[in-house]
């Protein structure tokens, strides 16, 4: 469980450029030639989390919680076996909002802009991994996205900058009623991915 000790506000956010030249350099906790983790320690916020590969599948929530490298809880538990069986190597977990929170209700009720523009550079990286250049992201925010006000505005950003790198966007699972993309956790492992027509999700879904 990780309840946020202060707003993000209060901190000094890392810059994205500078939290991934640390992940780079080895670390006695983990072994970066599997591990991609930005920043490389436990923090109150998360860019990246995920496996090194030529073809990785990034899996977009919603915000991080506790899991680490060798140590992923279910929900990314369930996001490496989807993206295993339906072809990729390996998979990155990243989040429309940084901030570390287990409960969404959690999260900080206005959006640092400092921290989102860093994490959007983060998104951006995940997005170039892709040795095809054809980068494959997968909605699995499910209806948490109705948590925070904010949030719609940070995936209209992230689609901007899939349009640019060319990427092709799915989601897996049963969505729900109001056209929400399922999350990761409970899913079967041989969930197939299906695309996902975001923009306009976010034209008749987010903006409703």
């Amino acid at each position: 469980m990780h309840i946020p000790s202060c707003p993000t506000q209060a901190l000094e956010v890392v810059p994205f450029d500078a939290a991934l030249a640390q992940a780079l350099e080895p670390s006695p906790e983990y072994d970066i030639t599997k591990w991609i983790y930005v920043p490389n320690h436990y923090g109150e916020y998360r860019y990246i989390l995920g496996t090194r590969g030529q073809h990785p599948l990034i899996c977009v929530g919603i915000n991080p919680s506790t899991a680490a490298p060798d140590d992923l809880d279910n929900t990314l538990k369930s996001v490496e076996r989807v993206a295993l069986h339906n072809g990729f190597d390996s998979f990155l977990m990243f989040n429309v909002y940084a901030q570390r929170a287990t409960r969404p209700d959690d999260m900080e009720p206005e959006c640092n802009q400092a921290l989102h523009r860093e994490n959007m550079r983060a998104f951006d990286y995940a997005l170039s991994l892709d040795a095809a250049g054809r980068p494959a992201v997968w909605a699995a925010w499910g209806t948490i996205i109705e948590k925070r006000n904010y949030l719609p505005a940070c995936v209209r950003d992230m689609i901007a900058l899939g349009h640019a790198r060319g990427a092709q966007w799915f989601s897996a699972g049963k969505r729900s009623k109001k056209g929400h993309p399922h999350h990761p956790l409970y899913l079967r492992k041989d969930s197939p991915l299906d695309p996902f027509d975001v923009e306009s999700y976010v034209a008749d879904i987010l903006e409703e």
